[in-house]
């Protein structure tokens, strides 16, 4: 991993001699991890941090007389600040600390620093104080934080009786340590495969190399990332994939099961308490879709739009697995990635093995940095010095203008008790007061001395992903109140940033400009790149159809009463309508649908960002992705408003009008034609 991260292309020549990291700039506000506290100092740094939140609440309350921005909502934000910082700490290290006594700490100090807030959320004097809050003469930004944080008091059943508001704390409570412990299943769940090495025939060499026979000659594959897709795209052996397919799909089964039944009773029970017909309705009343139905009937305009192409693509899968299985009459799952990556191959031209070696791990690390630094017209660079909770850990800063505007962490490799999948977690908001800080959470090749860490295009589009929430987060840091400053809008414009910066994955002159081979260093050739991106539209419907059946699976578990359906039935039947793959009904995927925490009910966000995402990126010149400067008015009205603003109100801004789904629509029709020739 190169030394020195002063990110642009002036400062390439730096970064090859190897430069020194230089050391973080002291301020006010520290890294948070500094101290690096063992189980008892995260427990006592988050009742110090409750304890002062206690202290600005007293303070709210103890005002007399005329309720007012400074006397109220002050404190308030304050309680804010606080509560957010132990939060988001506790969020991230409870999912990446190597120790397990760090991590049980951590969970607990959630459910203390949830209990807190949920206690503050049912508070009618807090409440009342806010609602008397004079706010003649201030700005819009401040109004629309108080009324957004009414109704937020509201939405949790603030102006209910006592007795509904103790039972609404106690369903609060539980949910909490429902998700808790449906999360850690997931987690600590890693199975393995045995396999006889020439189960490996296909797969890459520099994966073979990591994964020698053990001593009764026999290879172990997990069901970690790094494992399970490169097997699944590229192993010639039907059986290895179906093996490794039923592992994956039944992590954390059963030991969850009991426990979603739970946690979908309990949403059910909190949802009808406060008035709603269903958790489905409960958790889209604040979001851009509006409610269940909204989101319902939006998931099968998606799936009517997406049927034509579907059927098409699949029709392509059987007959490529019939010319190597006469007589075959299905393509199955676990069949699905390995048939897809043989036609990309072979009729578009595009061998992601052939790929791979332009991606590793360094580069791709290099790339993103390089290209997000040129796009907004930012610097990163990487700095010694700063307190992380593992050694492969890397930090870094982002500057404007020679200023440090926000630091964040790369945590990119699998380990033991780590989180298994790739997410942004915000560890500390920004304001005009404090530095906002981000972490990078993935599990990618790499790592290990002597391995280069070759990494599928569909790997570099997971890190460009979550680099556009961690850049959302950073330039969205930049308010007067906590309470609107991050990636606070509404659940459902979330993804869009994200998925936007996807799209530089596509553009030849960015790939050109980071992925390189891992042993020439030749730059990826722009033939290849062409012939990716007609690879990677092949399939993309069917892809579609995938998402919706996650997102009608999140919604039909929550828009109808527990136990109208079973999740496996569920499940099965939303496969069977959507996709043409025929079902595993020994598999229990919804038991590591870890999305049914965070996101419950709103799967669906992910396909409506998309919708989104088309529509803003419809504004750039292809031609030019990486203009100095190209994405600065993008920046500074999509990701600067962070939450204090509606995000219909921050499109429609943005691109004159409300947005719609021509562009996304363009996209999803489009065919190109396979090439004529391979590269």
């Amino acid at each position: 991993m190169p030394a020195a991260r002063i990110v642009s292309l002036a400062a390439a020549c730096t970064i090859a001699l190897g430069v020194a990291p230089v050391a973080a700039q002291t301020r006010a506000d520290p890294p948070f991890w500094t101290g690096q506290p063992d189980s008892t100092g995260f427990a006592a740094r988050t009742a110090g941090r409750i304890a002062a939140a206690r202290q600005s609440w007293d303070r709210l309350l103890a005002v007399k007389g005329r309720r007012t921005v400074a006397n109220t909502l002050v404190p308030y934000d304050d309680i804010v600040r606080q509560t957010d910082a132990a939060g988001r700490e506790a969020g991230l290290i409870r999912e990446v600390h190597p120790d397990l006594p760090v991590r049980q700490a951590a969970e607990q100090a959630s459910q203390e620093v949830s209990a807190f807030s949920t206690e503050l959320s049912l508070s009618r004097p807090v409440y009342d104080a806010l609602r008397a809050i004079d706010l003649r003469g201030a700005d819009r930004e401040t109004r629309f934080y108080v009324e957004k944080t009414l109704r937020a008091f509201r939405l949790v059943g603030v102006d209910r009786d006592d007795s509904t508001r103790a039972r609404v704390r106690t369903l609060r409570d539980r949910l909490v340590a429902l998700s808790q412990t449906f999360e850690r299943n997931i987690r600590d769940d890693v199975d393995t495969v045995a396999a006889a090495p020439a189960e490996l025939t296909g797969l890459p060499a520099d994966f073979i190399a990591r994964h020698p026979a053990g001593p009764d000659g026999l290879v172990r594959i997990t069901t970690q990332y790094p494992d399970v897709f490169p097997v699944l795209n590229y192993a010639t052996s039907d059986s290895l994939r179906h093996r490794l397919t039923l592992a994956f799909d039944n992590r954390a089964w059963p030991q969850n099961m009991p426990v979603l039944d739970s946690l979908l009773e309990t949403r059910y029970e909190l949802a009808r308490l406060l008035g709603f017909a269903d958790w489905a309705d409960y958790v889209t009343a604040d979001k851009m879709i509006g409610s269940g139905r909204n989101a319902s009937e939006f998931i099968d305009r998606v799936v009517e739009a997406s049927g034509p192409a579907a059927a098409r693509e699949y029709a392509v899968l059987l007959r490529r697995k019939q010319q190597d299985v006469p007589g075959a009459t299905a393509v199955n799952r676990w069949e699905r990635r390995y048939w897809s990556e043989v036609v990309r191959r072979e009729q578009y031209g595009f061998d992601a093995q052939q790929a791979r070696r332009y991606f590793p791990y360094d580069r791709v690390e290099q790339g993103i940095l390089d290209v997000a630094a040129r796009i907004f017209g930012v610097r990163f660079r990487q700095v010694a010095g700063v307190p992380v909770w593992d050694p492969s850990v890397h930090a870094f800063e982002m500057l404007e203008n020679g200023k440090v505007t926000g630091r964040f962490y790369f945590d990119m490799h699998p380990r033991p008790g780590k989180f298994s999948h790739a997410a942004t977690f915000a560890v500390r908001t920004g304001t005009f007061r404090q530095l906002p800080e981000a972490a990078l959470v993935c599990n990618l090749p790499g790592g290990i001395p002597g391995d280069p860490g070759l990494m599928d295009p569909e790997d570099v589009r997971t890190v460009f992903h979550e680099f556009g929430h961690l850049v959302h987060d950073l330039v969205a840091s930049r308010h007067r109140w906590v309470g609107v400053s991050g990636i606070r809008t509404e659940w459902d414009f979330v993804e869009a940033p994200s998925q936007m910066l996807e799209e530089w994955m596509r553009d030849p002159a960015t790939l050109a400009s980071f992925a390189k081979d891992y042993q020439t260093g030749e730059p990826i050739p722009a033939r290849l790149v062409a012939s990716m991106n007609r690879a990677t539209d092949f399939g993309k419907a069917l892809g579609v159809r995938t998402q919706m059946v996650y997102a009608r699976i999140s919604l039909g578990l929550h828009d109808r009463p527990p136990g109208t359906w079973t999740p496996d039935s569920l499940v099965l039947a939303t496969q069977a309508a959507y996709e043409p793959f025929p079902a595993m009904p020994d598999t229990h995927f919804e038991a590591a649908f870890g999305h049914l925490t965070g996101y419950s009910a709103i799967y669906y966000t992910y396909m409506w960002s998309l919708v989104i995402a088309k529509d803003l990126f419809s504004t750039f010149d292809r031609s030019r992705l990486l203009a100095p400067g190209v994405g600065k008015r993008y920046r500074d009205l999509v990701l600067a408003p962070g939450g204090s603003m509606p995000a219909a109100d921050i499109v429609r801004r943005y691109l004159g009008r409300p947005f719609n789904f021509d562009a996304w629509r363009r996209w999803l029709d489009e065919e190109p034609p396979p090439p004529a020739s391979a590269p």
